[in-house]
């Protein structure tokens, strides 16, 4: 499987593992960065991470951050990519069969490398259900991305 990776500092070790346990686990590993524990902005690397998923250059795609709140968020910005922070089995593999996640984001200060191991290989080894209820569920969210909130109270 092709799998875009990135992380801001906070997430630049843990991402560091992840690549090499991807790797040899027989995976194709685009890395897009950070490069260093060096203070970044981390949308700037779940931008890229989206761009790759929705590009289909990668079959699904992983974002690390501190805390995995920020990187949720600014994957999510992408139409088509679909990322949760999971922190726990069951969200990780859930979160593909029922909606479709193509994104997972993780937060390296809440998880230690054992289980961001076991978080991502129970991601990587889900697949989408195509049950009628879940292919519902996902074409209206589809509808909620190219929805124009132009006027909307609440837009800007």
């Amino acid at each position: 499987m092709r799998i875009a990776i990135g992380s801001d500092h906070a997430g630049f070790q843990l991402k560091a593992f992840l690549v090499e346990t991807l790797g040899a686990g027989g995976h194709v590993v685009v890395d897009v960065g950070t490069n260093s524990d060096a203070a970044v902005d981390y949308p700037d690397y779940a931008e890229a991470v989206a761009r790759a998923v929705r590009g289909e250059d990668v079959d699904r795609g992983i974002m690390i951050c501190g805390s995995g709140v920020g990187a949720s968020v600014a994957v999510n910005k992408v139409p088509g990519v679909r990322g949760a922070v999971c922190h726990d089995t069951y969200s990780a593999h859930q979160g593909v069969e029922h909606d479709d996640m193509n994104v997972l984001v993780l937060g390296a200060r809440i998880v230690g490398t054992a289980l961001a191991g076991e978080l991502v290989e129970t991601f990587l080894g889900a697949r989408f259900s195509q049950d009628e209820r879940h292919r519902r569920r996902i074409d209206k969210v589809r509808r909620l991305e190219g929805r124009d909130w132009t006027g909307v109270v609440g837009s800007d």
